[in-house]
């Protein structure tokens, strides 16, 4: 952490100087968490055009003649913008003196794109040896096949989550948000922290690399000891659990509820509240319940059919069962328990003027005499227009003061 970077206010890394030049979302991602704890990020886009995600709609939201992109608007709050030609000597230039007074440097480059241009990590740890270079690619810096491209959705498929997912065999399905970029972005940034943790021993700064398949890999989580210890081939099981039941989705009256059912104390409760016998054969234990999961399903949605939701919920409830409903993301984001955590925020817009955004899943207590006291981060800015930030970054840059306007 440099001494002279510029607190942004509130966060655990509020001081520290993160330099993005990713595009898209692995990268940007990883650059608004850092954001979020409060780090200066400095997001480096092409003239002109900007990130490729500016013009990815619609929905474009705001004046004709200035359209935004919402899927910008996701993964690029707390950030300043400059626009840099990195291929002419002047860009160069600009980057070079970001380079030496940042403790992160972020990119989502292919592979050897970066070096073409003159800052291959060795360059830029020559700059500044103090520097943590989060490198996110597709399918990983080296191997067989690290010159592909890398897609969320063709990452989803390649890292076997499709073949996870959706309701059987003939119905494979990727998840409904890009779930390969924002694993990369997150589990990269986890690396960083990790990596600036052991620059506080060593004094030196290293590469942290992650892919989206690596991050696809990573949460296999026991689907993949099912392939890698017993042998067997998952395949989707649409929205009920491949070794737990009764766990899952199940229609009611007027609709459908979710339980989760995940030991043998808690389906002796559900039992006797839905006039169930527990031993009943083929469900005794879990085991030959998920053998048997057609017809518990059928029992269970026959017990159901007499209730509506909101019966269920309650009755589910009153019998101590983890039950919930399927909420929109319209319902989400109005819906109080999300908002007593903080997951929406508002914002000033220079275009669209006051927006909400989906807000950050991390908040931080400090301990005292009168107990918790939040010291959350909980100011947070707009994403930035193109370039809106260029004169506040080149005055700081040279040491001089800011014209009336600059940050």
């Amino acid at each position: 952490m440099f001494d002279d970077a510029p607190a942004t206010g509130e966060g655990p890394l509020s001081g520290y100087t993160v330099i993005d030049l990713s595009r898209a979302l692995a990268g940007p991602h990883a650059g608004m968490m850092f954001g979020d704890l409060g780090a200066r990020v400095i997001k480096v886009e092409n003239p002109g055009r900007g990130d490729d995600s500016r013009s990815w709609g619609p929905p474009f939201v705001g004046p004709a003649d200035d359209p935004q992109a919402t899927y910008f608007l996701s993964t690029n709050r707390n950030k300043e913008s400059i626009a840099l030609d990195l291929k002419s000597e002047t860009g160069k230039d600009t980057l070079r003196a970001l380079i030496a007074r940042a403790d992160v440097l972020i990119e989502n480059f292919r592979t050897g794109v970066l070096d073409r241009l003159g800052f291959s990590p060795a360059t830029c740890l020559e700059i500044n040896p103090r520097l943590v270079i989060l490198s996110i690619t597709g399918f990983g810096h080296d191997g067989p096949e690290a010159s592909r491209a890398g897609y969320d959705q063709i990452a989803q498929g390649e890292a076997g989550l499709m073949s996870l997912t959706g309701s059987g065999p003939d119905d494979m399905q990727r998840v409904g948000v890009p779930i390969a970029d924002l694993l990369a972005g997150i589990y990269g940034s986890y690396g960083v922290l990790a990596a600036l943790l052991e620059r506080e021993r060593t004094g030196r700064g290293k590469i942290v690399r992650t892919s989206l398949i690596a991050g696809m890999v990573g949460v296999h989580a026991f689907q993949g000891t099912r392939a890698t210890v017993a042998g067997e081939n998952p395949q989707p099981g649409g929205n009920h659990h491949p070794s737990l039941s009764p766990y899952g989705l199940f229609a009611s009256q007027d609709g459908a509820v979710q339980i989760s059912v995940g030991n043998e104390s808690l389906w002796q409760k559900f039992a006797a509240a839905f006039d169930i016998d527990p031993a009943t054969p083929g469900m005794a234990d879990n085991a030959e319940r998920v053998a048997n999961r057609l017809a518990v399903i059928a029992l269970i949605e026959s017990r159901f059919a007499d209730f509506t939701s909101a019966q269920l919920l309650e009755k589910l409830s009153a019998a101590g069962i983890p039950a919930g409903t399927v909420r929109t993301l319209a319902e989400v984001y109005d819906w109080e328990q999300a908002l007593s955590q903080g997951l929406k925020v508002s914002v000033d817009h220079p275009v669209l003027g006051d927006i909400d955004l989906p807000g950050p899943p991390l908040r931080f207590f400090d301990t005292g005499a009168d107990g918790e006291v939040e010291t959350t981060k909980t100011t947070h800015e707009a994403p930035p227009l193109l370039d809106e930030d260029a004169e506040a970054i080149a005055a700081w840059l040279t040491g001089e003061p800011a014209t009336e306007g600059g940050d």
